[in-house]
C-alpha cells in the first residue's frame, strides 16, 4: 500500500503516496489506481513557490482609507502585517459590519474544490466561522458546473443528486446497456476528478468492458475527443447548443412512428398531451422532425432517424454532460433527456434511463459508501437571503434590484464584506473584468489563499492558508471505498495558518463566546477524532472492520463498503410509482409541467422546447469558443505546477482550432493568437486539430487571469484566460445558472512583442 517513508494522501484529483526530504516533495500514484491522474505531478514544486502567500498581507489602500469602494482593488501594493495586526484589524472591521449593518451586508463566498479533508473544508470552515461568531451572512446556492440542471430536475424528475450520483451506474451499464448516447460527451478529464477524492479511476475500463459486451457508445459533440477510445464510439458531429433540437427530432422518429413507449408515458408521465403537440407541430405550427432539425445540428435527417429507431427495443442510457446546460436556456436539453429516456420507457431499467451528467466528474456513476467520513457541522445561518452563485457580480453591481429566479421575484442584498476561503471566482465567473469592477465595490473583502490568485490581489485582507499536505486531515466521499488519513507532509510555508486556527484566534477577538462557539472547546485532533467516529460507529454496527482513531491514523486508511446497488430512487419509482412517487407536482415524470409553465419565463416554458440561441457566431465573430473545463489541472489550482506548466506554450494557455479555420487566417500551428468579441480578448498560442468541426474552437479554462495593456492601448489578458471572452447572464429567468460555456470569436495571428506572465508573481509592494 505505502512505501518507505511515505503517507497516503488525497486529493479531488486522485489518493497518492507523498514523502517531503532535503526540501522537496516527491509523490507517486496510489499502487492500487488502475488509471491514476497525472494532476498529483502539480504538487511536486508547489509547496515552496514563489507564487505562495507567505505572511499576513492588507492592501495599502485599505490601511491609508479604511474600508469602502476602491477602483485600485486587483492593481495596488500590500503591506505585510503580524498575524495579531492582522486578526485584530479584521476583527474591529468585522465588528462594524455587524453592527452597522447586521450579518445581511456579508457574503460568504468559497467554493467546495479547496480540499480533500473533511476537516479543513474551507467552504465548511468560513460558513461555520460566521454563522457562529456573526449570526450568519448571505449565501450562494447551485453550482457553476450545474446551475441550470439543478433547479430544473427537481421540478420535472428528482433531486439533481439522486439522478446523477444515486442512479444509473457503471456497474449495470457494463452488464446491461446496449446503447448509450452521450450528448455532450464523456470527456476522460473529467472523470478523473472526485469532490472528497477518489483512490480508483474504473470508468475507462468500465466503458471498455461494455463496449467488449457490445454496447453502442455514440458521442454528439463538437470535437471528437470526449470519450476515450475504449468505448469504440462513434462520433456525430454536432454543433454547438443544438442538442436539444437533435433529441426534439429524435423524439418525432419515435412517436410519428409509433415506436415509442406508451404504457410507460400513461403509467409513469405527466404532461404528455402539452409535449406531444409541441412536437409534432400542432401548437406552433412547427414539427420537430429530423429534417427540421438538420440545418440546426449539423446532423442529417437520415442519421436523427436511424439513431431513434436504433434504439427501439434496446436497453438505453441517455447521458447529458454538465456543459450542456453552461449555456443560455441550458435547461432544455437536461429537461429534453430526461423527456428522450421516458419516450424509450428505460427510466428505472438496471443501465438504461437517464443518466444525468455521467463521467462529468468521477462520483457519479459509483456506488454509495456505507461509511462515508463526517464533515465539520455549519451551524445556523440566521440570514435567510440567498443569490444563485453565478449571479455574484450582479449582486454587487445591483444591490436593490430585483430578479427573476424559480418562480421568484427576489432581491439583490447590499453587500458591504465578502469573505472568501478557499475559492478563485476568476476561473469560475465571467467577463472578468466586469467582475473586477464588481470586487471594487465592497467596503472589505478578505481572502485566505494558498497562493496569489487574481481573487486575492483584488482582496483587502489577504491571510496565508496551509496546503493539504501541510496540516492534518481525513479524506473520503459519498461514493469512494477509502478513508484516508491524510497526515501532515511538510512544514507550513512561511507563516501559512490553517483555516481553523485563523477563525479560531479571530473568533477569540470578538468574544469568549464567539469562540467557544465556533470551536467548541477541541482541538484539531480532537474534531479529526469527531469526523472519523462517524465512519467508525457505522462501520463497527455493521460488523465490518472499524479500527480505533489511533490505529486508523497510523494505518493511513479504512476501507467502507458500498451500499447495493438498487438502481436507486428511479428503479424504485418504476417498481411501484404509488408508493415511492417523485417530488415533482404529479409525483411523475413530467413531459411538460404547469408549474414552470405559472411562471411565465418565455426563456423557460412549461415543457421542453428549442430555443433559438440569442447569440452565436455572425460576420465580426464567426468562431464558436468552446470554453470547458482543462485537463492539467482542477479548475485554476495549481496552474503554476509543473504539469500544467509542462502543458502551456510560450507560457500561455493552449487554442485549438480546425486547420481550414486557421489557414483562412495565416495561423500555423504554434503562433501566437488574439482571440476576441465584444466583451474582450486574451492571449493564446494555436494548436491545430481536424477532431473538430471547422467552426469550432476550445481554450480551456484555468489560466490565471494576467490583465495587461499593449502599446496600442488594447486591454486582454496575456496567458489566455477564456472568461474575459464569456458574457456573465444567466442561463434562463427559473434557474440564473452560469452560461459560460460557449462563446463567439474571432481570431487573428498575434505579431507583436509577448507580453510576461506575471501572475504568478507576488503583487507589488509585497
Amino acid at each position: 500500500m505505502t512505501r518507505p517513508g511515505h503517507y497516503l494522501h488525497s486529493s479531488h484529483w486522485g489518493t497518492f503516496l507523498a514523502r517531503y526530504r532535503d526540501g522537496r516533495l516527491e509523490v507517486a500514484p496510489f499502487p492500487e489506481d488502475p488509471n491514476p491522474n497525472r494532476l498529483i505531478e502539480n504538487l511536486t514544486d508547489a509547496l515552496r513557490h514563489p507564487a505562495r502567500v507567505a505572511a499576513p498581507m492588507v492592501r495599502r489602500g485599505w490601511l491609508e482609507n479604511g474600508p469602502g469602494p476602491d477602483s485600485r482593488r486587483g492593481g495596488d501594493k500590500f503591506v505585510e502585517l503580524t498575524w495579531d495586526e492582522a486578526l485584530d484589524l479584521l476583527a474591529k472591521e468585522l465588528e462594524r459590519i455587524r453592527q452597522s449593518h447586521g450579518p445581511q451586508a456579508i457574503f460568504g463566498g468559497s467554493y467546495g474544490w479547496s480540499s480533500a479533508g473533511r476537516f479543513h473544508h474551507a467552504q465548511s470552515q468560513v460558513h461555520r466561522f460566521l454563522n457562529t461568531t456573526l449570526g450568519g451572512y448571505v449565501k450562494s446556492v447551485n453550482t457553476y458546473s450545474a446551475g441550470a440542471s439543478s433547479v430544473i430536475l427537481p421540478h420535472v424528475m428528482a433531486d439533481g443528486d439522486l439522478v446523477s450520483r444515486r442512479g444509473i451506474t457503471w456497474n449495470k451499464i457494463v452488464a446491461h446497456t446496449d446503447l448509450l448516447l452521450a450528448f455532450g460527451g464523456i470527456s476522460p478529464k473529467n472523470y478523473q476528478v472526485s469532490s472528497g477524492g477518489i483512490s480508483h479511476h474504473t470508468e475507462r475500463d468500465d466503458m471498455r468492458k461494455a463496449a467488449e459486451r457490445g454496447c453502442r457508445f455514440v458521442l454528439f459533440s463538437p470535437q471528437r475527443n470526449e470519450l476515450p477510445p475504449e468505448s469504440g464510439f462513434e462520433w456525430v458531429p454536432t454543433n454547438p447548443a443544438s442538442d436539444t433540437a437533435a433529441m426534439l427530432a429524435m423524439a418525432y422518429t419515435l412517436v410519428r412512428e409509433n415506436l415509442h413507449d406508451a404504457d410507460f408515458i400513461a403509467r409513469y408521465c405527466d404532461g404528455w398531451e402539452v409535449f406531444r403537440q409541441y412536437l409534432l407541430g400542432e401548437s406552433d405550427g412547427v414539427p420537430k422532425s429530423p429534417e427540421w432539425a438538420q440545418p440546426l445540428t449539423g446532423i442529417s435527417a437520415a442519421k436523427l432517424g436511424e439513431l431513434a429507431r436504433s434504439a427501439v427495443g434496446k436497453r438505453v442510457a441517455v447521458v447529458a454532460s454538465h456543459s450542456l446546460q453552461r449555456s443560455v436556456y441550458g435547461e432544455q436539453p437536461i429537461w429534453m433527456a430526461a423527456v428522450l429516456a421516458a419516450l424509450l420507457g428505460q427510466h428505472g431499467l438496471p443501465g438504461g434511463g437517464f443518466a444525468y451528467a455521467l463521467g462529468s466528474i468521477a462520483h457519479y456513476g459509483r456506488r454509495i459508501a456505507v461509511a462515508p467520513p463526517g464533515s465539520l457541522p455549519q451551524g445556523a445561518n440566521g440570514v435567510r437571503d440567498f443569490i444563485p452563485v453565478a449571479r455574484i457580480a450582479d449582486m454587487l453591481l445591483k444591490p436593490g434590484q430585483t430578479y427573476p429566479y424559480n418562480g421568484e421575484d427576489r432581491r439583490y442584498p447590499h453587500i458591504k464584506l465578502a469573505y472568501w476561503a478557499g475559492g478563485n471566482p476568476f476561473h469560475h465567473h465571467q467577463d472578468l473584468k466586469r467582475l473586477s469592477r464588481a470586487f471594487q465595490q465592497l467596503d472589505t473583502f478578505v481572502v485566505h489563499e494558498t497562493a496569489w490568485t487574481a481573487t486575492a490581489r483584488h482582496a483587502d485582507f489577504v491571510l496565508p492558508a496551509t496546503m493539504s499536505l501541510e496540516r492534518n486531515d481525513i479524506g473520503g466521499s459519498a461514493t469512494e471505498p477509502l478513508i484516508i488519513a491524510m497526515r501532515a507532509v511538510a512544514p507550513a510555508h512561511g507563516q501559512a495558518r490553517n483555516d481553523f486556527d485563523i477563525f479560531a484566534d479571530l473568533a477569540r477577538r470578538i468574544s469568549d463566546d464567539a469562540w467557544e462557539a465556533f470551536t467548541e472547546k477541541r482541538s484539531e485532533r480532537q474534531w479529526l477524532e469527531l469526523v472519523y467516529e462517524q465512519s467508525r460507529s457505522k462501520l463497527e454496527a455493521m460488523g465490518e472492520p472499524a479500527p480505533a482513531f489511533d490505529e486508523f491514523w497510523e494505518a493511513g486508511y479504512v476501507r467502507t463498503p458500498a451500499t447495493p446497488d438498487t438502481g436507486g430512487v428511479m428503479a424504485a419509482f418504476r417498481e411501484d410509482p404509488e408508493g415511492h412517487p417523485l417530488g415533482t407536482p404529479s409525483g411523475k415524470i413530467q413531459l411538460s409541467c404547469e408549474k414552470i409553465a405559472s411562471f411565465g419565463y418565455a426563456d423557460c416554458p412549461g415543457h421542453p422546447a428549442w430555443l433559438p440561441p440569442t447569440f452565436g457566431p455572425d460576420e465580426r465573430h464567426p468562431l464558436w469558443l468552446i470554453a470547458n473545463q482543462p485537463a492539467d489541472k482542477l479548475h485554476s489550482q495549481l496552474d503554476f505546477g509543473a504539469f500544467s506548466q509542462s502543458k502551456k506554450r510560450k507560457g500561455r494557455a493552449v487554442f485549438t482550432m480546425h486547420p481550414h479555420a486557421a489557414a483562412q487566417r495565416g495561423i500555423r500551428e504554434g503562433d501566437c493568437v488574439r482571440v476576441f468579441n465584444d466583451v474582450g480578448a486574451c492571449l493564446a498560442v494555436a494548436s491545430l486539430s481536424a477532431d473538430m468541426l471547422e467552426h469550432v474552437t476550445q481554450l480551456s479554462t484555468g489560466a490565471w487571469y494576467n490583465p495587461v495593456v499593449d502599446d496600442q492601448g488594447r486591454h486582454f489578458c496575456a496567458h489566455g484566460n477564456p472568461n474575459v471572452l464569456t458574457r456573465d447572464v444567466g442561463t434562463s429567468s427559473l434557474a440564473q445558472g452560469c452560461a459560460g460555456q460557449l462563446s463567439a470569436v474571432q481570431v487573428e495571428r498575434y505579431d507583436g512583442d509577448l507580453p510576461p506572465i506575471t501572475c504568478f508573481d507576488p503583487p507589488p509592494g509585497t
